[in-house]
Protein backbone atom coordinates (compact mmCIF):
# COMPACT_ATOMS: atom_id res chain seq x y z
CA UNK A 1 0.00 0.00 0.00
CA UNK A 2 1.60 3.38 -0.87
CA UNK A 3 2.49 6.38 1.70
CA UNK A 4 -0.35 8.37 0.34
CA UNK A 5 -3.07 5.74 0.79
CA UNK A 6 -1.84 4.73 3.78
CA UNK A 7 -2.27 8.26 4.90
CA UNK A 8 -6.04 8.56 3.49
CA UNK A 9 -6.52 5.50 5.19
CA UNK A 10 -5.19 7.27 8.43
CA UNK A 11 -7.34 10.06 7.86
CA UNK A 12 -10.69 7.94 7.07
CA UNK A 13 -10.10 5.82 10.40
CA UNK A 14 -9.08 8.58 12.40
CA UNK A 15 -11.93 10.67 11.75
CA UNK A 16 -14.67 7.87 11.85
CA UNK A 17 -13.02 6.76 15.22
CA UNK A 18 -13.82 10.38 16.40
CA UNK A 19 -16.97 10.35 15.50
CA UNK A 20 -17.74 6.93 16.50
CA UNK A 21 -16.67 8.09 19.98
CA UNK A 22 -18.17 11.49 19.93
CA UNK A 23 -21.65 10.20 18.93
CA UNK A 24 -22.45 6.41 19.63
CA UNK A 25 -23.19 6.18 23.21
CA UNK A 26 -22.62 2.87 25.31
CA UNK A 27 -24.09 -0.42 24.12
CA UNK A 28 -26.07 -0.18 27.06
CA UNK A 29 -27.02 3.25 26.42
CA UNK A 30 -28.55 2.48 22.85
CA UNK A 31 -30.55 -0.61 24.67
CA UNK A 32 -32.01 1.73 26.65
CA UNK A 33 -32.38 4.92 23.90
CA UNK A 34 -33.96 1.64 21.39
CA UNK A 35 -36.32 1.08 24.56
CA UNK A 36 -37.70 4.29 24.44
CA UNK A 37 -37.95 5.53 20.47
CA UNK A 38 -40.26 2.15 20.23
CA UNK A 39 -42.25 2.76 22.98
CA UNK A 40 -43.35 6.22 21.50
CA UNK A 41 -43.61 4.56 18.15
CA UNK A 42 -45.93 1.94 19.41
CA UNK A 43 -47.56 4.74 21.17
CA UNK A 44 -47.63 7.21 18.36
CA UNK A 45 -48.43 4.79 15.08
CA UNK A 46 -50.78 1.92 16.80
CA UNK A 47 -53.10 3.57 19.35
CA UNK A 48 -51.65 1.73 22.73
CA UNK A 49 -51.73 3.62 25.78
CA UNK A 50 -48.87 4.71 27.12
CA UNK A 51 -49.47 2.23 30.38
CA UNK A 52 -50.58 -0.25 28.17
CA UNK A 53 -47.20 -0.19 26.33
CA UNK A 54 -45.38 -0.66 30.04
CA UNK A 55 -47.27 -3.67 30.56
CA UNK A 56 -46.08 -4.96 27.31
CA UNK A 57 -42.60 -4.18 28.10
CA UNK A 58 -42.54 -5.63 31.51
CA UNK A 59 -44.34 -8.60 30.13
CA UNK A 60 -41.82 -9.19 27.74
CA UNK A 61 -38.84 -8.56 30.01
CA UNK A 62 -37.84 -12.18 30.63
CA UNK A 63 -39.35 -13.75 27.81
CA UNK A 64 -36.17 -14.38 26.24
CA UNK A 65 -34.25 -15.58 28.65
CA UNK A 66 -33.46 -19.15 27.18
CA UNK A 67 -32.13 -17.64 24.32
CA UNK A 68 -29.66 -15.14 26.17
CA UNK A 69 -28.35 -17.90 27.77
CA UNK A 70 -27.48 -19.83 24.47
CA UNK A 71 -25.80 -16.81 23.56
CA UNK A 72 -23.91 -16.17 26.33
CA UNK A 73 -22.68 -19.90 26.39
CA UNK A 74 -21.58 -19.25 22.53
CA UNK A 75 -19.26 -16.73 23.85
CA UNK A 76 -18.36 -18.39 27.10
CA UNK A 77 -17.42 -21.97 25.62
CA UNK A 78 -15.45 -20.59 22.62
CA UNK A 79 -13.44 -18.70 24.79
CA UNK A 80 -13.13 -21.48 27.39
CA UNK A 81 -11.86 -24.14 24.46
CA UNK A 82 -9.21 -21.03 23.00
CA UNK A 83 -7.97 -20.89 26.10
CA UNK A 84 -6.56 -24.07 26.90
CA UNK A 85 -3.37 -25.59 26.73
CA UNK A 86 -3.99 -27.93 23.65
CA UNK A 87 -5.34 -25.08 22.07
CA UNK A 88 -2.55 -23.15 22.55
CA UNK A 89 -0.32 -25.67 21.04
CA UNK A 90 -2.01 -25.93 18.06
CA UNK A 91 -2.14 -22.27 17.35
CA UNK A 92 1.82 -22.45 18.33
CA UNK A 93 2.14 -25.41 15.75
CA UNK A 94 -0.15 -23.07 12.96
CA UNK A 95 2.28 -20.46 13.58
CA UNK A 96 5.21 -22.18 11.77
CA UNK A 97 3.62 -22.01 8.78
CA UNK A 98 4.03 -18.55 8.84
CA UNK A 99 7.71 -18.27 6.41
CA UNK A 100 7.22 -15.08 5.06
CA UNK A 101 4.83 -11.66 5.21
CA UNK A 102 2.58 -13.15 2.34
CA UNK A 103 2.03 -16.88 4.35
CA UNK A 104 1.84 -14.86 7.70
CA UNK A 105 -1.38 -12.89 6.39
CA UNK A 106 -2.96 -15.75 4.45
CA UNK A 107 -2.75 -18.10 7.90
CA UNK A 108 -4.16 -15.31 10.49
CA UNK A 109 -7.03 -14.31 8.36
CA UNK A 110 -8.13 -18.00 7.00
CA UNK A 111 -7.67 -18.86 10.84
CA UNK A 112 -10.06 -16.14 11.61
CA UNK A 113 -12.42 -17.19 8.84
CA UNK A 114 -12.58 -20.85 9.61
CA UNK A 115 -12.10 -20.26 13.36
CA UNK A 116 -15.33 -18.21 13.88
CA UNK A 117 -17.32 -20.12 11.34
CA UNK A 118 -16.76 -22.93 13.73
CA UNK A 119 -17.66 -21.31 16.71
CA UNK A 120 -17.52 -17.27 16.30
CA UNK A 121 -17.07 -17.01 20.55
CA UNK A 122 -13.74 -19.55 19.94
CA UNK A 123 -12.53 -17.72 17.00
CA UNK A 124 -12.39 -14.07 18.67
CA UNK A 125 -10.21 -15.43 21.28
CA UNK A 126 -8.10 -17.89 19.20
CA UNK A 127 -7.20 -15.54 16.53
CA UNK A 128 -6.16 -12.66 19.12
CA UNK A 129 -3.74 -15.31 20.69
CA UNK A 130 -2.67 -16.52 17.09
CA UNK A 131 -1.97 -12.71 16.39
CA UNK A 132 0.58 -12.53 18.75
CA UNK A 133 2.28 -15.44 17.84
CA UNK A 134 2.68 -14.96 14.69
CA UNK A 135 3.47 -11.22 14.93
CA UNK A 136 6.37 -12.50 17.42
CA UNK A 137 7.63 -15.53 14.65
CA UNK A 138 7.28 -12.65 11.47
CA UNK A 139 7.90 -9.58 12.86
CA UNK A 140 8.78 -8.11 9.08
CA UNK A 141 4.28 -8.20 8.73
CA UNK A 142 2.98 -5.25 9.01
CA UNK A 143 1.52 -5.60 12.70
CA UNK A 144 -1.81 -3.14 12.41
CA UNK A 145 -2.87 -4.75 8.99
CA UNK A 146 -2.19 -8.65 10.65
CA UNK A 147 -4.45 -7.64 13.73
CA UNK A 148 -7.01 -5.97 11.28
CA UNK A 149 -6.61 -9.59 9.14
CA UNK A 150 -7.49 -11.24 12.52
CA UNK A 151 -10.76 -9.83 13.08
CA UNK A 152 -12.01 -10.65 9.41
CA UNK A 153 -13.91 -13.81 10.70
CA UNK A 154 -16.55 -11.68 12.81
CA UNK A 155 -17.03 -10.16 10.14
CA UNK A 156 -17.63 -12.01 7.44
CA UNK A 157 -18.02 -15.51 8.12
CA UNK A 158 -19.16 -16.19 11.60
CA UNK A 159 -23.00 -15.60 11.09
CA UNK A 160 -22.88 -17.98 8.26
CA UNK A 161 -21.50 -20.80 9.98
CA UNK A 162 -21.60 -23.25 12.77
CA UNK A 163 -22.85 -20.94 15.45
CA UNK A 164 -24.56 -18.56 13.52
CA UNK A 165 -27.25 -17.10 15.80
CA UNK A 166 -30.12 -16.87 13.82
CA UNK A 167 -29.61 -19.52 11.70
CA UNK A 168 -29.31 -22.34 14.78
CA UNK A 169 -32.17 -20.53 16.61
CA UNK A 170 -34.35 -21.45 14.09
CA UNK A 171 -33.21 -25.28 14.02
CA UNK A 172 -33.68 -25.37 17.69
CA UNK A 173 -37.11 -26.65 18.94
CA UNK A 174 -38.97 -24.79 21.10
CA UNK A 175 -37.85 -21.44 19.58
CA UNK A 176 -39.23 -18.00 20.64
CA UNK A 177 -40.87 -17.98 16.07
CA UNK A 178 -41.69 -21.45 16.59
CA UNK A 179 -45.20 -21.25 16.13
CA UNK A 180 -44.53 -18.35 13.37
CA UNK A 181 -42.33 -20.12 11.37
CA UNK A 182 -41.30 -23.79 12.22
CA UNK A 183 -38.28 -25.13 12.71
CA UNK A 184 -36.12 -24.54 9.78
CA UNK A 185 -33.38 -27.12 10.00
CA UNK A 186 -29.43 -25.77 8.89
CA UNK A 187 -29.20 -27.65 5.66
CA UNK A 188 -31.72 -24.76 4.49
CA UNK A 189 -29.64 -21.87 5.79
CA UNK A 190 -25.94 -22.63 6.95
CA UNK A 191 -25.79 -25.82 3.91
CA UNK A 192 -27.48 -23.87 1.63
CA UNK A 193 -25.44 -23.76 -1.48
CA UNK A 194 -25.88 -19.92 -1.40
CA UNK A 195 -24.48 -19.12 1.50
CA UNK A 196 -21.44 -22.00 1.23
CA UNK A 197 -20.78 -20.26 -2.09
CA UNK A 198 -21.04 -17.00 -1.48
CA UNK A 199 -19.31 -17.14 2.23
CA UNK A 200 -16.74 -18.88 0.04
CA UNK A 201 -15.74 -16.11 -2.69
CA UNK A 202 -16.21 -13.43 -0.18
CA UNK A 203 -13.51 -14.64 2.17
CA UNK A 204 -11.19 -15.28 -0.44
CA UNK A 205 -11.40 -12.41 -1.78
CA UNK A 206 -11.14 -10.58 1.59
CA UNK A 207 -7.43 -12.90 1.92
CA UNK A 208 -6.13 -11.76 -1.39
CA UNK A 209 -7.30 -8.10 -0.31
CA UNK A 210 -5.05 -8.45 2.58
CA UNK A 211 -2.03 -9.49 0.33
CA UNK A 212 -2.65 -6.55 -1.63
CA UNK A 213 -2.56 -3.95 1.37
CA UNK A 214 0.54 -4.96 2.88
CA UNK A 215 2.65 -1.99 2.60
CA UNK A 216 6.61 -2.10 1.17
CA UNK A 217 9.02 -3.24 3.20
CA UNK A 218 10.14 0.28 4.39
CA UNK A 219 6.75 1.29 5.42
CA UNK A 220 6.10 -1.90 7.57
CA UNK A 221 5.00 -0.97 11.42
CA UNK A 222 6.19 -4.07 13.45
CA UNK A 223 6.15 -4.70 17.41
CA UNK A 224 9.34 -5.61 19.03
CA UNK A 225 8.88 -8.82 20.97
CA UNK A 226 9.16 -7.28 24.06
CA UNK A 227 6.43 -5.32 23.47
CA UNK A 228 3.94 -8.57 22.73
CA UNK A 229 5.13 -10.04 26.51
CA UNK A 230 2.60 -9.58 28.61
CA UNK A 231 -0.14 -9.32 26.36
CA UNK A 232 -2.06 -12.96 26.76
CA UNK A 233 -0.80 -14.56 29.82
CA UNK A 234 -2.57 -17.87 30.12
CA UNK A 235 -4.49 -19.35 33.16
CA UNK A 236 -2.57 -21.79 35.20
CA UNK A 237 -3.14 -23.55 38.32
CA UNK A 238 -0.82 -24.84 40.73
CA UNK A 239 -0.85 -28.09 42.21
CA UNK A 240 -1.16 -28.44 46.27
CA UNK A 241 2.00 -29.37 47.64
CA UNK A 242 2.70 -32.24 49.79
CA UNK A 243 -0.02 -34.85 50.22
CA UNK A 244 -3.22 -34.14 49.05
CA UNK A 245 -6.55 -35.01 50.70
CA UNK A 246 -9.54 -36.34 49.14
CA UNK A 247 -11.24 -33.21 48.31
CA UNK A 248 -7.74 -32.17 46.92
CA UNK A 249 -7.80 -35.24 44.29
CA UNK A 250 -11.02 -34.78 42.79
CA UNK A 251 -10.35 -31.23 42.25
CA UNK A 252 -7.17 -31.52 40.72
CA UNK A 253 -6.85 -34.91 38.91
CA UNK A 254 -8.18 -35.36 35.53
CA UNK A 255 -10.11 -38.33 35.95
CA UNK A 256 -13.59 -36.43 36.57
CA UNK A 257 -12.69 -34.19 33.49
CA UNK A 258 -12.28 -37.32 30.86
CA UNK A 259 -15.41 -38.99 32.36
CA UNK A 260 -17.07 -35.86 32.04
CA UNK A 261 -16.02 -35.39 28.31
CA UNK A 262 -15.92 -38.57 26.83
CA UNK A 263 -19.60 -38.72 28.14
CA UNK A 264 -20.37 -35.41 26.22
CA UNK A 265 -18.11 -36.45 22.81
CA UNK A 266 -20.22 -39.91 22.87
CA UNK A 267 -23.72 -38.27 23.29
CA UNK A 268 -22.66 -35.31 20.45
CA UNK A 269 -20.93 -38.42 18.13
CA UNK A 270 -24.70 -40.33 18.69
CA UNK A 271 -26.86 -37.39 18.10
CA UNK A 272 -25.14 -36.20 14.91
CA UNK A 273 -24.92 -39.92 13.96
CA UNK A 274 -29.18 -40.14 14.01
CA UNK A 275 -29.78 -37.02 12.87
CA UNK A 276 -26.91 -35.31 10.69
CA UNK A 277 -29.11 -32.29 9.94
CA UNK A 278 -29.67 -32.14 14.13
CA UNK A 279 -27.32 -29.12 14.86
CA UNK A 280 -29.17 -26.70 16.97
CA UNK A 281 -27.63 -23.55 19.71
CA UNK A 282 -27.92 -26.32 22.37
CA UNK A 283 -25.83 -28.63 20.35
CA UNK A 284 -23.28 -26.59 19.68
CA UNK A 285 -22.94 -25.27 22.75
CA UNK A 286 -22.68 -28.62 24.75
CA UNK A 287 -20.37 -29.89 22.15
CA UNK A 288 -17.79 -26.53 22.94
CA UNK A 289 -18.62 -27.15 26.82
CA UNK A 290 -17.81 -30.67 27.26
CA UNK A 291 -15.22 -30.67 24.74
CA UNK A 292 -13.26 -27.86 27.05
CA UNK A 293 -13.52 -29.75 30.07
CA UNK A 294 -11.85 -32.55 28.55
CA UNK A 295 -8.65 -30.46 27.62
CA UNK A 296 -8.16 -28.89 30.84
CA UNK A 297 -6.14 -30.96 33.54
CA UNK A 298 -8.27 -30.73 36.41
CA UNK A 299 -11.88 -29.43 37.57
CA UNK A 300 -9.66 -26.57 38.91
CA UNK A 301 -7.95 -25.41 36.25
CA UNK A 302 -11.06 -25.67 34.23
CA UNK A 303 -12.97 -23.95 36.77
CA UNK A 304 -10.18 -20.67 36.90
CA UNK A 305 -10.67 -21.00 32.97
CA UNK A 306 -14.15 -20.39 33.19
CA UNK A 307 -13.51 -17.09 35.40
CA UNK A 308 -11.92 -15.23 32.81
CA UNK A 309 -14.10 -16.68 30.53
CA UNK A 310 -17.24 -15.23 32.01
CA UNK A 311 -16.08 -11.84 32.43
CA UNK A 312 -16.76 -10.46 28.66
CA UNK A 313 -20.89 -11.89 28.88
CA UNK A 314 -21.55 -9.04 31.21
CA UNK A 315 -23.11 -7.30 28.17
CA UNK A 316 -25.04 -9.83 27.15
CA UNK A 317 -26.55 -10.26 30.39
CA UNK A 318 -27.82 -6.79 31.28
CA UNK A 319 -28.72 -5.78 27.53
CA UNK A 320 -30.73 -9.23 26.63
CA UNK A 321 -33.74 -8.60 29.28
CA UNK A 322 -34.45 -4.79 27.45
CA UNK A 323 -33.90 -6.39 23.86
CA UNK A 324 -36.63 -8.79 25.12
CA UNK A 325 -38.82 -5.97 26.65
CA UNK A 326 -38.30 -4.20 22.88
CA UNK A 327 -39.58 -7.49 21.36
CA UNK A 328 -42.49 -7.66 24.04
CA UNK A 329 -43.70 -3.90 22.70
CA UNK A 330 -43.59 -4.82 19.28
CA UNK A 331 -45.25 -8.00 18.79
CA UNK A 332 -47.60 -7.04 21.61
CA UNK A 333 -48.80 -3.40 20.12
CA UNK A 334 -49.23 -4.44 16.45
CA UNK A 335 -45.74 -2.33 15.64
CA UNK A 336 -44.63 -4.99 14.07
CA UNK A 337 -47.22 -4.64 11.15
CA UNK A 338 -46.59 -1.16 10.98
CA UNK A 339 -43.22 -1.88 10.24
CA UNK A 340 -43.76 -4.46 7.96
CA UNK A 341 -46.16 -2.41 5.92
CA UNK A 342 -43.09 -0.40 5.60
CA UNK A 343 -41.09 -2.65 4.59
CA UNK A 344 -43.43 -3.92 1.83
CA UNK A 345 -43.42 -0.52 0.68
CA UNK A 346 -39.84 -0.47 0.08
CA UNK A 347 -39.17 -3.84 -1.46
CA UNK A 348 -40.13 -6.29 -4.07
CA UNK A 349 -40.03 -9.92 -3.87
CA UNK A 350 -36.26 -9.72 -5.78
CA UNK A 351 -35.25 -6.61 -3.52
CA UNK A 352 -36.24 -7.52 -0.25
CA UNK A 353 -33.07 -9.73 0.78
CA UNK A 354 -30.66 -6.35 -0.39
CA UNK A 355 -33.12 -4.11 1.64
CA UNK A 356 -32.73 -6.29 4.91
CA UNK A 357 -29.18 -6.72 4.26
CA UNK A 358 -28.41 -3.10 4.25
CA UNK A 359 -31.26 -2.57 7.82
CA UNK A 360 -29.34 -5.04 9.07
CA UNK A 361 -26.25 -4.14 8.68
CA UNK A 362 -26.65 -0.31 9.62
CA UNK A 363 -28.84 -1.45 13.02
CA UNK A 364 -25.63 -3.71 14.06
CA UNK A 365 -23.58 -0.88 13.67
CA UNK A 366 -25.72 0.89 16.62
CA UNK A 367 -26.73 -2.80 18.48
CA UNK A 368 -23.71 -5.11 17.67
CA UNK A 369 -25.68 -7.89 19.66
CA UNK A 370 -24.20 -11.31 18.30
CA UNK A 371 -27.51 -11.71 16.64
CA UNK A 372 -29.38 -11.14 19.93
CA UNK A 373 -31.36 -7.69 18.08
CA UNK A 374 -33.06 -10.55 15.76
CA UNK A 375 -35.61 -10.21 18.69
CA UNK A 376 -36.34 -7.10 17.84
CA UNK A 377 -36.60 -7.33 14.38
CA UNK A 378 -38.15 -10.55 13.63
CA UNK A 379 -41.79 -10.08 14.49
CA UNK A 380 -41.97 -7.55 11.11
CA UNK A 381 -39.32 -8.71 9.15
CA UNK A 382 -41.12 -12.15 9.14
CA UNK A 383 -44.20 -10.30 8.72
CA UNK A 384 -43.06 -8.66 5.13
CA UNK A 385 -41.45 -11.26 4.36
CA UNK A 386 -44.55 -13.79 4.29
CA UNK A 387 -46.35 -10.77 2.32
CA UNK A 388 -43.70 -11.05 -0.68
CA UNK A 389 -43.19 -14.34 -0.56
CA UNK A 390 -39.83 -14.80 0.56
CA UNK A 391 -39.15 -17.68 2.30
CA UNK A 392 -37.92 -17.27 5.95
CA UNK A 393 -34.56 -19.39 5.35
CA UNK A 394 -33.19 -16.23 2.60
CA UNK A 395 -34.40 -13.71 4.96
CA UNK A 396 -32.70 -15.45 7.82
CA UNK A 397 -29.31 -15.62 5.39
CA UNK A 398 -29.59 -11.97 4.11
CA UNK A 399 -30.19 -11.00 7.79
CA UNK A 400 -27.20 -12.96 8.76
CA UNK A 401 -24.94 -11.14 6.45
CA UNK A 402 -25.46 -7.85 6.89
CA UNK A 403 -25.84 -8.58 10.69
CA UNK A 404 -21.79 -9.12 11.12
CA UNK A 405 -20.96 -7.39 7.89
CA UNK A 406 -20.52 -3.76 10.40
CA UNK A 407 -18.74 -5.98 12.69
CA UNK A 408 -15.74 -4.64 10.59
CA UNK A 409 -16.23 -1.30 11.05
CA UNK A 410 -17.77 -1.60 14.68
CA UNK A 411 -14.84 -1.74 17.63
CA UNK A 412 -17.43 -3.21 20.04
CA UNK A 413 -16.48 -7.20 19.39
CA UNK A 414 -13.09 -6.00 18.19
CA UNK A 415 -12.56 -4.97 21.85
CA UNK A 416 -11.00 -8.80 23.11
CA UNK A 417 -8.88 -8.58 20.70
CA UNK A 418 -7.06 -5.15 20.56
CA UNK A 419 -7.19 -5.68 24.74
CA UNK A 420 -4.47 -8.51 23.81
CA UNK A 421 -3.50 -7.11 20.62
CA UNK A 422 -1.85 -4.11 22.41
CA UNK A 423 -3.85 -1.76 19.99
CA UNK A 424 -6.54 0.33 19.70
CA UNK A 425 -9.57 -0.02 16.91
CA UNK A 426 -8.29 3.52 14.53
CA UNK A 427 -5.01 1.46 14.19
CA UNK A 428 -6.72 -1.06 12.47
CA UNK A 429 -10.26 0.79 11.32
CA UNK A 430 -8.79 2.17 7.44
CA UNK A 431 -8.18 -1.97 6.55
CA UNK A 432 -11.57 -2.97 8.00
CA UNK A 433 -13.28 -0.28 6.06
CA UNK A 434 -12.20 -1.81 2.50
CA UNK A 435 -12.64 -5.14 3.92
CA UNK A 436 -16.58 -4.01 4.61
CA UNK A 437 -16.67 -2.60 1.24
CA UNK A 438 -15.16 -5.52 -0.76
CA UNK A 439 -17.63 -7.95 1.52
CA UNK A 440 -20.97 -5.75 0.99
CA UNK A 441 -19.63 -5.63 -3.09
CA UNK A 442 -19.89 -9.27 -2.79
CA UNK A 443 -23.10 -9.62 -0.94
CA UNK A 444 -25.22 -7.43 -1.99
CA UNK A 445 -24.87 -8.36 -5.59
CA UNK A 446 -25.27 -11.92 -5.13
CA UNK A 447 -28.26 -11.27 -3.27
CA UNK A 448 -30.36 -9.62 -5.93
CA UNK A 449 -29.17 -12.12 -8.67
CA UNK A 450 -29.18 -15.29 -7.02
CA UNK A 451 -31.41 -15.26 -4.02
Amino acid sequence: MSSLSGHVLSRVAGRLSDWSGRYVPGSFSIALILTVVVYIGAIAGTGAGPLQCIGFWGDGFWELLTFAMQICLVIFTGHVLASSQPARKVLRAFTNLARTPTSALLLTGAASLCFCWINWGFGLIASAILVTMVARHRPDTDYRLLVATSYLGMGSSWHAGLSGSVPLLLATPGHFLEKQVGIIPISETIFHPFNLIVTAVACSLLLLMTLALHPAPAGVRSVAAHALDGLYAPVTLARPAGPRTLAQFFDHSYLLNLLAGAAGCIWVASHLWRNPAGLTLNTVNFAFLLLSILLYPSPAAFVRACEEAAKPLHGVVLQFPFYSGIYGIIKSTGLAQTLAHFFISISTERTYTSVVFVYSAILNYFVPSGGSKWAIEAPYLLDAARSLNVPVNELALAYAYGDMATNLIQPFWAIPLLSLAGLEFKDILGYEIIAFLLYSAVILPALLLFL
